[in-house]
């Protein structure tokens, strides 16, 4: 990373004390960090602080003659190999978006010609508002990376996505990104220019406004393939049932709750090169789901019919101009694991079945994985690892069969 240089741009909000962090993490790492605080970062940290930990200047004023003197607006914004703004804040992704440039910080943004990786940060009701996520398509739509925001707790008191994505999870982002040659910042790895579509974690059918049915998946092991493909290079889009976990850097989150959801998000998400069916996808739903709770009476419990719900794995591996290429499932058993997978490969028209089982201690859920790779070809039994072990080999085993 010796000459590799990121101008870093602090937005406002109390997720600035992350940049702090970042800003270490990239010196140590050899990284020269050029910082960019906007008036609204700047109550939240200061210029001393950030100035320190760059080992440079502090920029913030468009106008200062100054600093116009040593470095124009114009060169400081194609100074570095990254542009990277953390936080993110919602008025600068719109001013972003739309090409506005009334400070230093979006006329830098607007100016540049080098790739942009932005971190958002906001309260859960602007992530959520149909202005921001137009902004956000926009944006993405414009070639600018984003990693994050996550769930959790916010300073506001509200619970939701918008956190900014920890330091660590955007330092590895930026290091995917530096690493590259110059025809691009993925380019050279092995899923460079590749689609990989995942699915994971549970599925959740509601029954009322309260219950819902669904399993213990934790979502890790999608979440972990998700992010090993986005480390090879590849474009990855992950469809996520509901589940507590950070977006892994690099990866394009779609946010569902039941099976139908599902299914709508991944076909949404063609054509794609590879898709990795992780997700443990309830298998019936309620018939009906009730507009109001449910109460106990004197008749007892109610009588619940189920019904089928949409085979997502069988409907991506079914033959047609958008299947992908290669498409590989996964099957959490509890007994005969090596049959009930050789019958689900044949019954699901795909192309590799990952099997496991999930009676053995801390698979499900848990942090660990011991399964086997079932193909037309033949069985390959893995070793207990960790689950991010498991995903960096299924990673390596996609990479080779697409190149």
């Amino acid at each position: 990373m010796a000459g590799r240089r990121v101008l870093l741009i602090v937005g406002g909000g109390i997720a600035a004390y992350k940049a702090l962090a970042l800003t270490r993490l990239l010196r140590k790492a050899g990284v020269a960090v050029r910082p960019i605080l906007t008036a609204a970062g700047a109550q939240f940290v200061t210029p001393l602080s950030l100035s320190a930990l760059a080992e440079d200047k502090v920029y913030s004023e468009l106008f200062s003659l100054t600093d116009e003197a040593e470095m124009g607006h114009i060169e400081l914004s194609r100074s570095a190999d990254l542009v990277v703004v953390a936080p993110a804040t919602a008025d600068l992704m719109a001013k972003a978006a739309h090409g506005l440039a009334g400070d230093l910080a979006s006329t830098t943004l607007l100016a540049t010609d080098k790739p942009v990786l932005m971190a958002p940060a906001m309260n859960v009701r602007m992530w959520d508002h149909p202005a921001t996520q137009r902004n956000l398509a926009t944006l993405k739509g414009d070639g600018v990376h984003v990693v994050g925001p996550d769930e959790g707790a916010m300073a506001c008191g509200e619970f939701g996505y918008g956190r900014m994505a920890e330091p660590e999870a955007i330092f590895e982002a930026i290091m995917g990104l530096l690493e590259g040659p110059a025809a691009g910042p993925l380019a050279g790895r092995p899923l460079s220019g590749r689609h990989v579509l995942v699915t994971a974690g549970p599925t959740a059918e509601a029954l009322d406004p309260v219950r819902l049915l669904t399993n213990r998946s934790s979502g890790r092991q999608g979440y972990a393939i998700a992010g090993a493909l986005a480390k090879l290079g590849a474009r990855v889009t992950l469809v996520s049932g509901p589940v507590s976990l950070p977006t892994p850097a690099g990866v394009d989150r779609v946010d569902v709750e039941s099976a139908r959801d599902m299914l709508a998000a991944t076909q949404a998400a063609l054509p794609a090169d590879a898709a990795v069916c992780v997700a443990a996808v309830a298998d019936w739903r309620p018939d009906e789901a009730f507009g109001l709770k449910l109460k106990k009476g004197k008749d007892g419990p109610p009588t619940l019919t189920l019904v089928e719900n949409p085979d997502i794995l069988a409907t991506l591996a079914a033959s047609g101009p958008a299947r992908p290429t290669l498409v590989v499932g996964f099957a959490a058993e509890t007994n005969d694991v090596e049959a009930h997978a050789r019958a689900k490969l044949a019954r699901k028209g795909c192309d590799w079945i990952i099997a496991n089982d999930v009676t053995e201690p801390g698979v499900m859920g848990g942090e660990e994985n011991a399964v086997l790779l079932i193909t037309r070809e033949g069985i390959e039994r893995w070793d207990r690892a960790h689950k991010d072990q498991v995903a960096a080999d299924l990673a390596a085993r996609i990479a080779k069969a697409l190149t």
